[in-house]
């Protein structure tokens, strides 16, 4: 994952010991893996899948007050990456005992934990803590989730900013990339597989997102901690882009048959809730680093030259 920005000179590197937590997961193993290969002193703890290559992971619970504590107080790592929880949004709404025990008690516990080591935390959120009400949002914006994974979400951001910690907090959007075998899917993957498999690809053309590339999430967290900045900043890709329109650019630029696509509304799906369109602006991160984050055709290449040298 080295020179995604071509036309950014990055801030002099500094070697940290990090600890990422959910470093299994789709965001977190890059994280680890880009971290761990610029000679950071990284570990990183997962809940279900151990990765095959670093050799600091460390399973963990962050259900479990104590387990948290006693690990962070063991380990006094200088940086806290917390992107563990559920993302499911239907999940979320469903099951909202378990959506508060993973999204905000284990957010409590992680918090609680970088308290006793006086660490920086870096807390993942989403778009989710909007209601798609207005045109575009800041990250000075009133929050109003509509979703109950957005009020999990929402909840932790406050816990975190109340927290006392040195702290930052990155919302981000439909995150992509090339994903290990035990990952959840994500929107490009499941283009690629279905079209590639000669299957029909019903897309929803009401939902809007601005993807982001996860290569470009991690080179903006890394810059962020470098240049030591604080607060709330909105990583996400420079498109505003609904799904069907974005499976057809993902499929021409791999070449794949678009006429496997099929435009459909949302309503179709009768998913418990309801999702909303929310505009996030990276203004904010381009100011303070220098850094332009990737559209969707942008990211597409990317995925396509690192598939050829794989």
């Amino acid at each position: 994952m080295t020179n995604k920005f071509k036309t950014h000179q990055f801030s002099e590197y500094v070697i940290m010991k990090i600890c990422v937590i959910g470093g299994s997961g789709e965001i977190g193993s890059k994280l680890v893996h880009w971290l761990t290969k610029h000679d950071n002193d990284v570990f990183f703890t997962y809940f279900q899948n151990r990765m095959d290559c670093p050799k600091n992971g460390i399973k963990l619970d962050i259900t479990n007050e104590e387990s948290t504590k006693v690990f962070l107080r063991k380990l006094k790592p200088e940086i806290v990456i917390h992107t563990a929880g559920i993302t499911n949004v239907d999940l979320c709404e469903t099951n909202r005992d378990l959506a508060n025990r993973m999204n905000i008690e284990g957010t409590k516990n992680v918090i609680n934990g970088c308290k006793i080591t006086n660490s920086k935390l870096v807390y993942v959120s989403t778009s989710f803590v909007f209601d798609g009400k207005k045109q575009e949002y800041f990250e000075n914006d009133k929050t109003s989730p509509s979703t109950y994974y957005g009020y999990t979400k929402l909840k932790s951001e406050e816990l975190v900013n109340d927290s006392g910690l040195s702290y930052l907090i990155l919302r981000t959007d439909q995150p992509y990339c090339w994903i290990e075998k035990w990952q959840h899917t994500n929107s490009v993957i499941r283009i690629l597989e279905t079209l590639r498999s000669g299957k029909i690809l019903k897309e929803i053309s009401d939902w809007y997102n601005t993807p982001t590339y996860v290569p470009d999430f991690v080179n903006a967290t890394t810059e962020l901690l470098t240049k030591k900045l604080t607060g709330i900043f909105h990583i996400v890709g420079s498109d505003y882009i609904n799904r069907y329109k974005w499976s057809r650019i993902v499929a021409e630029m791999f070449g794949l048959d678009k006429n496997l696509i099929e435009s459909i509304n949302s309503d179709q799906l009768e998913l418990s809730v309801k999702r909303v369109n929310v505009n996030l602006k990276n203004h904010k991160l381009f100011q303070k680093t220098g850094i332009k984050m990737k559209g969707v055709e942008e990211g597409a290449k990317e995925m396509i030259r690192e598939e050829s040298i794989s």
